[in-house]
């Protein structure tokens, strides 16, 4: 999940939402899912969902609310509600300087640590994966470092994402020449597979990453996710407030195994979330580690 609310958005100008509706409707989207939209982004919630209320014949958003809240569909509509209101703008190899020190030296250390202990199973969870590109991302760089030890390791990645639209289409790990732009050429002859105008995950990557819906406000479901060495949540936590934030940190804090690693995005911080971490200062990046 990396944007909210992109700009894009289809405007339905005739349907406009109430203070009282954008109120109603902005906490049940909180208690859903831990998103909180600001008062500023009130025409952004009424542009988003317009679309939904014409197709369900709705008249206004005190309806649509009430659909959400009791209609026999409503378990579907939620699903549709989580993708209106989440926007996936991702790419492979995105932020390379934190991706070079993630390669040379948070993962080169984990795998020397875990060489000590005669242990060869990797974790690695990718929250809020989006279409794909991050966890194949991941996969690669654990590729590249392992070489041809690759194989001989248990690896998976859990990559996980709010949206079941967005999941569908990493499942299929087939991206256009643009979501690879940032991508080392040698790195895409390697790793993908021409599909006409298109490129296609090799089966070999796939086999390392596990996708699956996850909502970062159930903290029955974030329990369940696997313990981790290293768990990547970039360009997510900006949209929640700063109560979902300790929750789903303080979450991340309980996978990670000691001595594990958080990569959040370049432009997040966990200044006034957490002490829990240790901060560790990289050119160009920051790595909170959770000593052991």
């Amino acid at each position: 999940m990396a944007a909210l609310f992109s700009t894009t958005a289809a405007v339905g100008a005739e349907l406009k939402i109430s203070d009282a509706e954008f109120v109603q409707l902005r906490d049940f989207i909180y208690a859903q899912c831990g998103i909180y939209v600001a008062d500023n982004r009130k025409y952004l919630l009424e542009n988003r969902l317009a679309n939904r209320l014409k197709l369900l014949n709705l008249k206004n958003f005190g309806e649509y609310y009430h659909y959400l809240q009791y209609d026999s569909n409503r378990k579907g509509e939620l699903t549709k509600l989580f993708e209106v209101i989440t926007t996936n703008e991702t790419s492979f190899y995105r932020n390379p300087p934190q991706l070079k020190v993630f390669q040379e030296n948070i993962l080169a250390e984990v795998i020397a640590e875990l060489k000590k202990k005669g242990d060869k199973r990797l974790r690695i969870w990718s929250a809020g994966c989006s279409t794909g590109e991050e966890p194949y991302t991941i996969a690669i760089i654990v590729a590249e470092v392992l070489k041809n030890e690759l194989a001989s390791w248990d690896v998976r990645i859990t990559a996980s994402d709010l949206s079941e639209r967005v999941l569908e289409a990493a499942r299929k790990g087939l991206y256009n020449e643009y979501t690879l732009r940032t991508t080392p050429k040698e790195i895409v002859a390697r790793y993908f597979e021409k599909d006409g105008d298109n490129f296609r995950v090799r089966p070999e990557l796939k086999r390392l990453i596990s996708f699956g819906q996850l909502n970062l406000s159930d903290r029955v479901a974030l329990k369940r996710v696997e313990r981790s060495q290293i768990v990547f949540c970039r360009n997510v936590i900006i949209y929640f407030d700063d109560e979902m934030k300790r929750k789903v940190i303080g979450a991340f804090y309980d996978n990670l195994l000691g001595g594990g690693y958080l990569l959040i995005g370049h432009s997040e911080s966990l200044h006034n979330i957490t002490r829990s971490f240790k901060p560790i200062h990289y050119p160009g990046a920051i790595m909170y580690k959770k000593e052991a």
